[in-house]
């Protein structure tokens, strides 16, 4: 076996890597996020999480307003240096784009959802909420899976702070009037 050497795009220039760089690197893997100027590489995900951004994405699309709009797994450019993917996410119908579209700016978003991987666990608890609050994306879900059965935990930013506060925690049903009027049942995980 022979080890193939380190490509050289994927070596860090002075500053780290920039928003831009991820339409541009050469055969990035799929899903890959820029966070505090470095490359993210998503590892494999379990069934769980598929199910959970599935459940979600459906749920959200039919209960999404006209004046909105349900994505799954796009970036958004919130700084310089930083460029997550939520796994799910709301936009304004008016600021969609064109198909060409591959990242969503911060004042495009409604609602950003990531669903927790133990891979990712800090990111998705910590690190990503504290960006999206930064750049006034007005609501955060953050989903757990507790025994096989998401838990949705409903963050609004607070305006005086600028830091997400917690609204709720979901078990069985996620049932919101705000940012629109949503009503999943999240025991239809097993159904998908």
């Amino acid at each position: 076996m022979t080890v193939e050497p380190f490509p050289q795009w994927l070596r860090p220039p002075t500053g780290g890597f920039v928003a831009e760089d991820l339409d541009r690197l050469p055969d990035l893997p799929p899903h890959t996020e820029l966070i505090d100027g470095s490359l993210v590489f998503v590892s494999p995900q379990a069934k769980f999480h598929v199910l959970a951004v599935s459940l979600l994405e459906s749920g959200l699309r039919g209960s999404t307003p006209k004046s909105m709009r349900t994505r799954r797994e796009m970036t958004v450019t919130l700084e310089r240096n930083q460029r997550p993917e939520p796994d799910v996410l709301v936009v304004h119908a008016d600021r969609d784009g064109d198909l060409d579209l591959t990242s969503y700016r911060a004042e495009d978003v409604v609602l950003v959802v990531e669903v927790v991987s133990p891979e990712s666990r800090s990111r998705d608890r910590e690190r990503k909420p504290q960006l999206y609050a930064k750049a006034g994306i007005p609501h955060f879900w953050r989903v757990e899976n507790v025994d096989g059965r998401p838990v949705v935990y409903v963050y609004e930013l607070d305006p005086a702070t600028n830091c997400y506060a917690l609204a709720g925690i979901h078990h069985d049903q996620l049932r919101l009037t705000v940012p629109f009027d949503i009503d999943i049942d999240l025991r239809n995980i097993d159904s998908l």
